[in-house]
Order: C-alpha cells, then sequence, then structure tokens
C-alpha cells in the first residue's frame, strides 16, 4: 500500500516510543524514516530492523563512546544515537572525515548527514565497503547496496550530485515491515478503561431515542 510521508512519520514516531527510545530520539527516527521514504529507500523496513534489534533497552551501550578517536562501542552502534551525536559535532567534519566502526543500519544514518550537508553549507559523502552515498542535505545520490551492517564508515564533507534519486511524495513500505511499526505504535496506546468505553462511539450505556 502506499501511505502518504505524514502517516510515515507519524507511525514511526509512535513505533520508536513504543519500542523504547525517548521522545526525543522519537522524533529523530521518524524524521529520518521520512527523509529515506522521500529518497524512494524503504525507511519503514530499515526502522522496523533497527527497533527489532532492541538497542533503546541498552541505548548507552550502543553509542560511540570516545568521540576523539574512531567512533565505536563494544557492540554495533545505534545509528539513532550515533546521528543524533553526528548532528551535534558536525563541525568536526571541517577539520577531518570521520570514522564510525561498526554501524547497524548504515542507511539510518545517511538523513543524519543529510543535516550536516545542511548545517556546514555542502555536500556530505558516506564511504563504506560495497557502497558510497553522496547527499546535499535535501538530495541523495547512491551506488552499491546498503548493508544491514557497516563494519567501518567514513563520512567526510565533499562531494557532488551527479545523479540524485527523484523525490517522492508517498512511501510504499514493505507490508511485513509496516506491520512490525504498528506493533510497536501499539504499545504507546492508552489501555482501554471502563471511561474511555462509556465515552467512546455510539450511545454507550444510555439511548435517549
Amino acid at each position: 500500500m502506499s501511505y502518504a510521508l505524514n502517516e510515515v512519520e507519524a507511525t514511526a514516531k509512535r513505533a520508536a516510543r513504543g519500542a523504547g527510545y525517548d521522545w526525543g530520539l522519537a522524533e529523530e527516527a521518524a524524521k529520518a524514516t521520512r527523509w529515506l521514504c522521500a529518497q524512494g529507500l524503504d525507511g519503514a523496513a530499515v526502522l522496523a530492523s533497527l527497533l527489532e534489534a532492541g538497542y533503546a533497552a541498552d541505548l548507552s551501550a550502543h553509542v560511540p563512546q570516545d568521540l576523539q578517536a574512531e567512533w565505536k562501542a563494544a557492540v554495533p552502534l545505534c545509528p539513532l544515537g550515533t546521528g543524533a551525536t553526528l548532528s551535534d559535532c558536525a563541525a568536526q567534519l571541517k577539520s577531518a572525515p570521520l570514522a564510525i566502526g561498526l554501524l547497524s543500519q548504515p542507511a539510518m544514518i545517511l538523513p543524519f548527514a543529510a543535516l550536516t550537508a545542511r548545517q556546514l553549507g555542502t555536500c556530505v559523502t558516506i564511504v563504506s565497503d560495497g557502497f558510497q552515498a553522496v547527499t546535499d542535505g535535501a538530495a541523495l545520490q547512491c551506488e552499491g547496496v546498503l548493508p544491514e551492517t557497516a563494519a567501518r564508515l567514513t563520512i567526510r564533507a565533499a562531494g557532488s550530485l551527479s545523479n540524485p534519486y527523484p523525490t517522492r511524495t508517498r512511501a510504499e513500505p514493505e507490508e511485513a515491515a509496516w506491520a512490525v511499526l504498528n506493533r510497536y505504535a501499539h504499545k504507546t496506546y492508552a489501555p482501554a478503561t471502563e471511561e474511555s468505553r462509556r465515552l467512546g462511539a455510539g450511545a454507550g450505556l444510555s439511548d435517549n431515542d
């Protein structure tokens, strides 16, 4: 099925929150998912795979432990926590490329690289074994296949766009991935109470007709 990007963003936000991310990162996840979908990538599938990994339960272990050297941790890095850190440290790319160690779902780092490109006013290039991506903040160009996990990623403030993806206004996520997002989103809904059922749609407990 096809969904409006607004619906994708809203569902992604609730899903990330339902998976255990705080509302701040849930908002970042939603914007990132929408951005990927706007570029023609299945951001919903990327987010679904990430949420299933369960990193939110111990997020502090899945973010860069040392920002002065290669960004890595003893376990795979979460692209949401890592991406948020990248946005905060965008100015570092002016002086040198950034190396990131084992990163889960590297496609999810691309929207944060786009934000960095907008902050710096230049293209940003992301390179890993088997793929390269370039973004100017608005558009994206990729070569190769985005893996489930990247052993090492290099991000630098450089590059140019010669054949960017056409942007989309709607998303067509995999049915299974969309179901995963809705399953996590459902966890944010308040359980029904006797009062909420009584005040819900319909005549309820009285009928004056």
